[in-house]
């Protein structure tokens, strides 16, 4: 496991420098035209220049702070509601039938279809940002409680029946832990569903945030700065990711063992 774990990072690390070694040297000989494609060099420069004196006279850390707030706001409410709504739906059935429908409804429907609905009922401020966020992460937490709960093996549940263990005794001691590894699935997918929305969050009325950045650097051509959104937003994703496993780790410390 431990030879597989390190020939995995070798891989990993060839890939990045593959790609690197690719952009450098699509750049170097001007195979594509440098303002919309700038070097690796001019997109480091820029972010060295962004880290000093910020954009559009706001730090990047103000940028970053903007952005998470909406982000994070967004996932406490989305996960404090869909995972006991997912689970009771997957439960019950009854609230299963009212709740399925709605989510089907919502689920494929593109952000800014209702986001100017959303800025009409509550403004341009951040409540309407993070509502939009709240609904973009909502639908895969949700979907991965209700299979977690379809996926537990029925002798589990008979098992503790049988022993007399009443509805309520079933699902926090079996139900609940039984569906934490989908569960943390279900926020991690919801975490990239949630920061792409990011994007269509802050493209209207709003003057800060990392998407922001990018689409009114988009509007001047500012590839380079382009470039350092992107990266950014794909970092920062990462880690946001690597947290998550951590914490998981420590909660669902049964997982993977026999």
């Amino acid at each position: 496991m431990k030879n597989s774990a390190r020939n995995n990072k070798r891989i990993t690390t060839l890939t990045w420098v593959v790609i690197f070694a690719l952009w450098y040297f699509v750049t170097k000989f001007n195979l594509v035209s440098a303002t919309l494609f700038p070097s690796p060099l001019t997109v480091w420069e820029s972010f060295v220049d962004i880290l000093n004196n910020g954009y559009n006279r706001i730090s990047l850390w103000s940028h970053l702070g903007a952005s998470f707030y909406r982000l994070f706001s967004a996932l406490f409410f989305a996960i404090i509601t869909a995972i006991p709504l997912g689970l009771l739906s997957g439960y019950f059935y009854r609230i299963r039938a009212v709740v399925d429908s709605i989510i089907e409804f919502i689920r494929p429907l593109p952000p800014l279809a209702y986001y100017t609905l959303l800025i009409l009922w509550f403004g341009i401020d951040n409540t309407s940002k993070i509502i939009l966020l709240f609904i973009a992460a909502f639908s895969p937490i949700y979907i991965a409680c209700v299979s977690a709960v379809g996926n537990i093996p029925q002798d589990y549940i008979l098992s503790a029946e049988s022993l007399g263990a009443n509805k309520r005794d079933v699902f926090f001691k079996i139900v609940l832990y039984a569906t934490l590894p989908e569960i943390f699935v279900g926020i991690r997918t919801a975490v990239g569903v949630a920061y792409t929305t990011l994007v269509s969050a802050e493209m209207i009325a709003a003057t800060s945030g990392i998407g922001w950045m990018v689409l009114d650097a988009s509007n001047y051509v500012k590839s380079d700065v382009i470039f350092v959104g992107i990266i950014i937003m794909g970092i920062t994703g990462i880690i946001i990711n690597q947290m998550l496993k951590l914490i998981e780790e420590k909660i669902v410390f049964w997982k993977g063992n026999s």
